[in-house]
């Protein structure tokens, strides 16, 4: 093996773990599908959270995987570093071993000395090896089993290597290998105060998930210990290169090189590094349907983007570049990572618009930056103010790390207080906890299975196997108890893959009990609802009836979804993913990955497509089969579902085949009709379509056609030329519009006139404070303009009362800037008002209610005026 390869090193290490009866797993999206707290998938372990918590069991107790992760954003924020060290990254690789239940301390210390030191041959003198301070376990396995020199085994306390999953819940102590680079390289082992150099490098985290921690934070055992351990693919090949920087990997090296060659630089820098990192993280965040965006992953992929960008603009482009580097990337990863070959052009394209977009504003939001910098040198400042920080964001789409970034290769500070209270709202979002949330939706929890004979089945008899009243395990329930019943085997559905579970009855000897919703929790199928009469226990026998018409108009959405998906990946692109779903009786919610308005025509063609599919009477095919087969086939998998070993593909055509375990029309003349009714943006890159199915949609198109009807006859015009006297009423509408607008700028100039020769002349300058009524802030800030064209010198408090509102601005010319800061008087009107309100240096506005207050609070405003002109 060429051991310097990483492609290699990556196969080596799950060949490895399958030779030792580990099942090899691929990875997750860089999306969690599991976690909603979690922005994205940081560990190998995330995939597999469920499995650890005991929420979900798999066919297999061991696995193996490279986990595709990425750490940009709250808690594990990379980004800052990135490019000035050698070993931080925003994307990178964890290769993992797992046991659930199986093999504890023992093996996984066997299994990762062995391969370090006879699959890598990494001599073992080099190795340094770390324990928790109370895991005598772990110690004596390195001391004794492995014969680990003592000399090179440190204990440390829990900050090092104690791991939790939350502040309640699975926890347990870690074992950690270094490599020891030699002195020629700075740094001690780890424990000492030298430890953060760069001779010690951490290579492997093995964590014993051996204790629950309660609320109390008292610890015991685990039932079932495992096991969660990571490797970075990026320091593994580092160190088997023979180098000490992971840029000098055959990971980094042909992208820096590329990005080199397109940048015309003669050395190598910082910023060389920076691109190729990031051109990394963006691309696969693309590629997992992530786009730009000003919040949650959009924010950070859009963060992250325009720092590349800075970087090479730095390096004198000013064009859009970062896209070509995709082809390399491509080349260098493509093999392990399919999903990067198939949607190359995608991701080239998302990148160059993005590109485009910050390029427009980079070189004025620069000017600005460079002003503020030569601003400080005057003043030997060493800090940029939050105001500024907040301008470059907002008005030139900076983030805050790109603005903190640019000011450090000034040995500058940014003021992040300040930018903070600017920016409160947009950092929460974009700052989204990064680590696990261990509260559950709801706290029933049963060690039931239930048989699912829903497919088949509209009706089945079975036997009560468990109750829940108030959460609580009961034997019995009566009339109007709001209750969850578990049976043995059902044919309700419960809600999965955006199905809506389903309703009806379940009949008893003694009772009835109406099903309001289905859910499932591990293996047990809940039924939730109310006893309508009599008594109903546990171990009664029932008949379970559901509710065949609004199954049957589930049904019809479900598949009308596929056909809609199909639709989109047809007429828009197969860049197309589902991001998520909402199927109910007659109507269906779709998301799905698109980064820009679906326009009109193209919903009309969509919409024809699926009601095409519909009256073509397409026979639809649902077969069972292994997942990889599946995949090979061309089944589409989206939206990171979990999927078993054994999956459902439904296929509908020629035209549609994906995963999925929901329910089914047998042929498409069964859903109807389809007619969307809105389309919009949910998230940056992330569309949403709505629409009606069968009698549904039938009573939208009644609808509409009566709302028609009705225009049609208030407007006095039949419906074939209802458009051209809509288009008249509009014009007519608009041109009333501008003749008002024309009018009040008239007037705005006559008043102007008047305040101009009115206003108060002082040394520094002249003021005006001003009340008028009924004018919006737009024509406000016209009749401050008017003003500053007759006298520029000037400073303006305007006020504007209506029926409820007053609505205060203040206008300050550039020349009296120094004098004047129209943020200050704004302020100050806020306190004196009870307003709220703000703006830039020469405009700033405030709304209050506080009409009894406004005559004095002028009178503070005017001398505040007077102060600073005089």
């Amino acid at each position: 093996m060429a051991k310097n390869n990483s492609t290699n090193i990556r196969k080596s290490f799950l060949d490895y773990f399958v030779k030792h009866n580990h099942t090899e797993v691929s990875s997750s999206s860089l999306v969690p599908g599991n976690d909603p707290t979690l922005l994205f998938t940081n560990a190998g372990m995330v995939q597999f959270k469920d499995a650890f918590l005991g929420n979900e069991k798999r066919t297999y107790s061991r696995a193996t995987s490279s986990q595709k992760c990425l750490r940009a954003g709250g808690k594990h924020n990379d980004l800052e570093n990135v490019g000035y060290t050698s070993r931080h990254h925003t994307f990178f690789e964890m290769l993992g071993n797992f046991s659930f239940g199986d093999y504890f301390k023992e093996e996984a210390i066997g299994y990762a000395w062995e391969y370090v030191t006879k699959e890598l041959q990494l001599p073992s003198e080099r190795l340094w090896v770390t324990t928790h301070q109370t895991d005598n376990e772990s110690k004596s396995i390195w001391l004794n089993g492995i014969g680990i020199d003592p000399k090179r085994l440190v204990a440390l306390d829990d900050k090092d290597n104690f791991w939790a999953m939350g502040d309640t819940g699975p926890c347990g102590p870690c074992s950690e290998i270094f490599y020891d680079y030699g002195d020629k390289i700075k740094g001690g082992p780890p424990g000492s105060k030298d430890a953060d150099g760069d001779r010690f490098v951490e290579i492997w985290n093995i964590v014993f998930m051996q204790f629950e921690r309660d609320t109390q934070g008292q610890l015991s055992n685990l039932p079932a210990p495992s096991v969660d351990t990571g490797m970075g693919l990026e320091r593994i090949s580092a160190i088997m290169s023979g180098v000490t920087s992971n840029y000098d990997t055959d990971l980094f090296v042909p992208l820096i090189e590329e990005a080199k060659k397109i940048t015309r630089q003669k050395e190598f820098s910082s910023s060389l590094n920076v691109i190729a990192d990031h051109l990394r993280a963006i691309s696969f965040l693309i590629a997992d349907g992530v786009l730009p965006g000003s919040d949650g992953r959009g924010y950070v992929l859009r963060r992250i983007l325009r720092r590349a960008a800075r970087h090479g603009y730095l390096l004198g482009m000013k064009d859009p570049f970062l896209f070509k580097l995709v082809d390399v990337l491509i080349n260098n990863m493509g093999e392990a990572y399919k999903v990067l070959n198939e949607k190359s052009d995608y991701i080239k394209l998302a990148i160059k618009e993005e590109e485009e977009r910050f390029g427009q504003t980079l070189s004025h939001g620069m000017k600005i930056f460079n002003a503020q910098v030569d601003l400080l040198k005057e003043q030997k400042g060493k800090t940029l103010d939050g105001e500024t920080v907040f301008q470059l964001y907002d008005t030139y789409g900076f983030p805050e790390d790109l603005t903190k970034d640019l000011a450090r290769s000034f040995n500058l500070n940014i003021d992040e207080e300040g930018f903070k209270k600017s920016m409160a709202e947009q950092k929460k979002r974009a700052r989204e906890s990064m680590k696990f949330n261990m509260a559950e939706k709801d706290n029933l929890s049963s060690e039931q299975s239930s048989i699912f004979f829903g497919y088949e089945k509209k009706q089945h008899n079975s036997e009560i196997k468990e109750i829940f009243l108030d959460s609580k395990i009961v034997q019995s329930i009566k009339e109007d108890d709001e209750a969850v019943i578990v049976l043995s085997e059902t044919p309700f559905y419960a809600e999965s893959g955006g199905q809506v579970g389903d309703t009806g009855i379940i009949q008893c000897e003694n009772g009835t009990f109406e099903v309001l919703d289905t859910h499932k929790k591990n293996d047990a199928i809940f039924h939730i609802g109310k006893v309508k009469n009599g008594q109903i226990k546990v171990s009664d026998g029932a008949t379970l009836i559901i509710d065949k018409r609004r199954r049957a108009a589930i049904t019809g959405s479900h598949s009308a979804t596929h056909l809609l998906h199909a639709g989109l990946r047809k007429i828009l692109g197969d860049h197309v993913q589902q991001r998520g779903s909402l199927v109910e009786a007659g109507r269906l919610r779709f998301d799905f990955s698109h980064n820009k308005p679906v326009t009109q025509d193209q919903i009309e063609s969509i919409n024809q497509y699926v009601n095409d599919e519909i009256a073509n009477a397409v026979s639809t095919k649902i077969s069972e089969m292994p997942y990889k087969n599946a995949i090979s086939s061309g089944a589409l998998a989206f939206f990171d579902e979990k999927y078993e070993d054994q999956v459902r593909v439904l296929e509908i055509g020629t035209e549609s085949k994906e995963l999925c375990g929901g329910t089914h029309v047998t042929n498409t003349s069964e859903i109807g009709l389809f007619e969307i009714y809105d389309e919009s943006s949910i998230a940056s890159g992330v569309r949403r379509i709505e629409a009606y199915t069968g009698q549904l949609a039938l009573e939208h198109l009644k609808f509409s056609k009566i709302t028609l009807r009705e225009i049609s006859n208030k407007l006095g015009a039949g419906i074939n030329v209802l458009l051209p006297k809509i288009d008249q009423l509009v014009q007519s509408d608009k041109e009333h519009i501008q003749l008002i607008k024309k009018e009040e700028q008239v007037r705005l100039k006559k008043l102007a006139e008047t305040i101009n020769k009115n206003k108060k002349k002082l040394l520094k300058g002249s003021y005006a404070v001003v009340e008028v009524e009924n004018l919006s802030v737009n024509s406000l800030r016209d009749l401050c303009d008017y003003i500053h064209d007759l006298d520029v010198d000037t400073a303006i408090i305007a006020v504007s009362k209506d029926k409820d509102q007053l609505t205060l601005v203040c206008s300050v010319h550039k020349s009296l800037a120094k004098q004047v800061d129209a943020r200050d008087l704004v302020t100050k009107a806020n306190e004196l008002l009870n307003g709220r309100g703000g703006g830039k240096p020469t405009f700033a506005q405030s709304g209050s209610r506080e009409f009894s207050k406004l005559r004095e609070s002028l009178k503070i405003l005017e001398a505040n005026l007077i102060e600073r002109l005089s």
